[in-house]
């Protein structure tokens, strides 16, 4: 095409942009030179080449002195052709000070504070800076004299009047998003992008997280009392923390912490129990008898250790409190004069809790244990190697040993998997849990005080490695050395509706296992850091929430209803939502009342079991009908006054591993209120509790009990949190099972009925709610939407006999609707327990 101007055609003499900047580089790195007095020359200035050889007697007939002044002058050209080419190559630098640095290390504040600058950069960028902007900075607050100073840790301390840091807490500062919860500043998310990246390592390599913010409450006393503290305390579902699995201190019990005597009502929080180690079971392994003379319980001394989350530590101490006091009298009437100790370890321990199938050689690559003389143990740390996965390790069991001062052998290396072929046995199925293999010293309050402060500093460490010989060489441990006792713990994420499935099951199983460290207090960062550089990926609340949801696992105090906790989470919660929905104008914010969403900020748990009535419909309700409602009472009030006050029943969670059972035998029943006090009764005399009142009406109990559920779409659609739940009527359930079989068939074209589409743009009927979503989400494990919820009991038993009427199998189909939108969609419904 030609130009269109006669001086817009190309010409041999211009230059682009990149020939012009490479000009202009090469100018200003030109030094000019005085022209020779003969015959001019085309360029005067120098050209780089190869220096000319200098002659030994090339000194001869110089003068013996100089004259500074008229040398000075005399070669004042090449000194001003000097300094103007310095100028012009500072002024036409391509790169700042602080583009030189690597991108993790570049800062905001780095282009106008020379101080966010490495000192080996620091004068360059001081000279870059702008004159007026140098001389601000340069003027500043008078400095106080040393001795008016106050000291690093005199303000770190200040800092945390109202909260409480973990040892790890300036690691995480620098690195992640802080808030304060629980009385804590924890960690949430890591400044970066790494939503993705945490998933896959929790699913193929490591993550790590410290979780020193959980409360850990330690009872000691006569075994018997403690075995009926805890029985009055915990869930009567499954075995009892006092069974002889948990007793003898190999295994850790996860079970729920109630009020004392309370149970199925004010559940407090899940807990995991840790026994002591007793000395009489030191000898007792697996399969092995000792010849010691047993002692009665009533004689023995033991020690148990209660983890409860930190946001419930108040209510776990009442409850423990006034379980131990019921024991001690129950104890007094027999003639026994018995005491129980109490104590609260919180900021005793540090805890970090390590998942992936690659956490095994993490910790093996990290920590490096003392000589241990016990077979078992040698046995399991020779197999760490060789895991890969910690699920193949029992549930959680316990081993106990000592490891020398992670620093000595820093930086650490990862054990690499070794796969042996030919075996049918997992390595670590050798190793059984038992009590000898469960021993430490981090029981002991003495060694655990002795070792609160290291005995030497990073710098001590530091010079002796600088005096070794080879670079690079780890420190051998001295006698003088620290010895450090710790404790591993199983971990597993997943639920228990699914863990005992086989590989050939319809159901995928999506469960997380690791390792649970536990050390003493003041060993934070020496363990962190050793674990941290092995390349493991560090997460906060939002990871470990995550792991927890990618599993199907119900998170406290997220998906517990009913709770203390969960009652302030969802305030807090409500109350941030409202704020960012009232900000927005009108046309940029949903309209929850059109939309019929009667609870946009929290569930409304109390309606939902009609156990109270919601605000929206007293208005909707006539006044005539209020009016004849008021005559009913007063009626009753006038003709029975002397009648005995029903027990008015909270709304409760039915939730544990009998929970599959206890629904089997209600679903066959013609009254299943009464059969579900029997049931309850039945685990309550099994942990020597009293039956239930006879003041309490079996109806208020069913009527009064919430199940947690997982939600899966069966088609499009993603739930989030708050999402409405609906009952699907039968014909509408058959509409929607013909339109996913003509999907999954493919004949869609043929219009036999309304396709998937059609069926979610009905709106649900607003008396239809049956439960809300707490959690929902897509999961990255599944590559669909996945949610977990909570409906009423009683809608549950109606949903078991809809997909026996309609022979549906045991798909359970609901509505889900989120609250922002009109569409619902339908989705298939799994017990949790």
């Amino acid at each position: 095409m030609p130009p269109k101007r006669p001086n817009d055609s190309p010409q041999a003499g211009d230059l682009t942009g990149r020939e012009r900047k490479k000009q202009k580089t090469a100018i200003a790195r030109t030094i000019a030179v005085q022209p020779a007095a003969g015959p001019s020359r085309a360029n005067n200035n120098t050209t780089a080449g190869p220096s000319k050889s200098v002659r030994f007697d090339s000194m001869k007939g110089l003068p013996g002195a100089l004259d500074v002044e008229r040398f000075a002058e005399s070669r004042a050209f090449e000194i001003n052709a000097m300094h103007d080419a310095m100028q012009n190559a500072r002024a036409s630098s391509t790169q700042r000070a602080w583009q030189q640095l690597p991108r993790h290390l570049r800062r905001r504040a780095a282009s106008h504070d020379v101080r966010r600058v490495p000192l080996r950069l620091r004068d360059k960028a001081l000279a870059e800076m702008d004159p007026a902007r140098r001389k601000a900075l340069g003027r500043g607050i008078p400095k106080r004299s040393k001795k008016n100073q106050p000291t690093r840790t005199s303000q770190l301390l200040r800092r945390q009047q109202d909260k409480t840091w973990l040892e790890t807490h300036i690691w995480h500062a620098k690195r992640m998003h802080m808030e304060n919860m629980w009385g804590y500043r924890l960690a949430i998310t890591p400044t970066e992008k790494s939503f993705r990246p945490s998933h896959r390592a929790s699913v193929h390599g490591s993550i790590l997280h410290d979780a020193s913010y959980y409360a850990t409450i330690e009872l000691q006393g006569p075994e018997d009392i403690l075995r009926n503290i805890l029985d009055s305390c915990c869930d009567c579902q499954g075995p009892s923390p006092s069974a002889k699995r948990f007793l003898t201190g190999g295994r850790t019990s996860e079970t729920y912490l109630y009020a004392c005597g309370s149970y199925p009502f004010d559940l407090i929080a899940p807990a995991t129990i840790l026994w002591r180690v007793s000395s009489a079971d030191m000898g007792r392994g697996k399969g092995k008898e000792t010849t010691a003379p047993a002692l009665a319980s009533s004689e023995k001394t033991r020690v148990v250790w209660i983890r409860v989350h930190p946001s419930v530590i108040t209510e776990a101490h009442r409850a423990l409190r006034l379980a131990t006091s019921s024991a001690l009298d129950a104890a007094k009437q027999d003639g026994r004069i018995e005491q129980v100790e109490m104590a609260d370890l919180r900021e005793e321990f540090n805890v970090f809790e390590i998942m992936g199938p690659k956490a095994s050689q993490v910790l093996r690559g990290a920590l490096k244990p003392v000589d241990d003389r016990r077979a078992d143990f040698k046995k399991f740390w020779a197999s760490l190697h060789k895991i890969q996965s910690a699920g193949s390790v029992p549930r959680g069991m316990v081993i106990g040993f000592t490891v020398q001062d992670p620093r000595l052998s820093f930086p650490p290396k990862n054990a690499k998997v070794e796969v042996e072929g030919g075996t049918t046995l997992s390595p670590a199925s050798t190793v059984f849990p038992s009590a000898m293999l469960a021993e430490s010293e981090i029981w002991d309050e003495d060694a655990r005080t002795a070792l609160r402060k290291p005995r030497y500093k990073k710098k001590d460490l530091d010079q002796r490695r600088s005096n070794n010989l080879v670079p690079g060489t780890p420190l051998k441990a001295e006698r003088k050395d620290d010895r450090i006792p710790v404790i591993l713990i199983q971990r597993s994420v997943e639920n228990a509706a699914f863990a005992g499935l086989q590989p050939t099951s319809d159901k995928t199983t999506n469960s997380l296992h690791g390792w649970t460290l536990i050390v003493p207090q003041g060993w934070g960062m020496p363990f962190f850091s050793s674990l941290v550089h092995t390349g493991t990926r560090v997460g906060g609340q939002r990871e470990r929430q995550t792991q927890a949801f990618e599993a199907g696992y119900a998170y406290f105090p997220r998906d517990f209803p009913t709770t203390e906790a969960y009652a302030n989470y969802a305030q807090d919660r409500e109350e941030h939502e409202r704020e960012t929905w009232e900000r927005k104008p009108p046309a940029k914010r949903p309209n929850f009342e059109k939309l019929g969403t009667r609870s946009p900020w929290r569930p409304d748990w109390g309606s939902l079991l009609g156990l109270e009535r919601h605000a929206t419909a007293s208005k909707e309700q006539p006044e005539r009908d209020a009016e004849e409602f008021m005559d009913a009472q007063r009626d009753v009030n006038m003709t029975d006054a002397t009648a005995p006050e029903q027990v008015k029943v909270q709304p409760w969670l039915l939730r544990g591993t009998d929970v599959p059972a206890i629904v089997a035998d209600l679903s066959s029943m013609l009254n299943p209120s009464a059969g579900l006090l029997v049931q309850l009764n039945q685990r309550r005399t099994k942990r020597k509790l009293d039956p239930f009142r006879s003041d309490i009406r079996t109806e208020d109990v069913m009527q009064a009990a919430l199940v947690q559920v997982g939600i899966i779409p069966c088609g499009r659609g993603c739930p989030d949190d708050l999402a409405v739940m609906y009952r699907v009527e039968d014909e509408e359930a058959r509409k929607w099972a013909n339109a996913a079989a003509i999907k999954k068939s493919g004949l869609t074209i043929l219009g036999d009925g309304p396709n998937e589409t059609e069926l979610s743009n009905v709106p649900p009927l607003p008396d239809n709610v049956i439960g809300y979503v707490t959690t929902g989400s897509f999961s990255l494990s599944r590559g669909e939407g996945h949610a977990v919820g909570a409906m009423p009991f009683t809608r549950y038993l109606e949903l078991k006999k809809q997909a026996e009427r309609l022979r549906m199998g045991p798909k359970l189909l609901i509505r889900v609707r989120n609250r922002d939108e009109a569409i619902s969609r339908v989705a298939q419904v799994d017990l949790l327990y």
